[in-house]
């Protein structure tokens, strides 16, 4: 089975409590990629006071912390966009 956009929203939603959450299915600008065969390419644009004080790097790491089950079955790539909610 296939991820979608919504199996990423109900993690994100679970593990970081955003105040807002975007995720956008991206796969069918990258199809014919090498990558494409191997999972999908997803956006997460992610607003959560859980980043306050988190660089943009520990920032990334939480999103794919929070997404390692689903990395795993089937997301190839991941473009994020954290911020806290002053940065919204």
């Amino acid at each position: 089975m296939a991820i979608t956009a919504h199996d990423i929203e109900a993690a994100l939603s679970a593990a970081l409590a955003p105040e807002h959450l975007e995720v956008r299915d991206d796969s069918h600008l990258h199809a014919g990629h090498a990558g494409a065969r191997e999972g999908r390419h997803f956006s997460v644009r992610v607003v959560s006071s859980r980043f306050n004080g988190l660089s943009r790097l520990a920032r990334h790491r939480l999103v794919y912390d929070s997404l390692l089950d689903l990395i795993t079955r089937g997301i190839h790539a991941l473009a994020i966009d954290a911020r806290t909610p002053d940065e919204h």
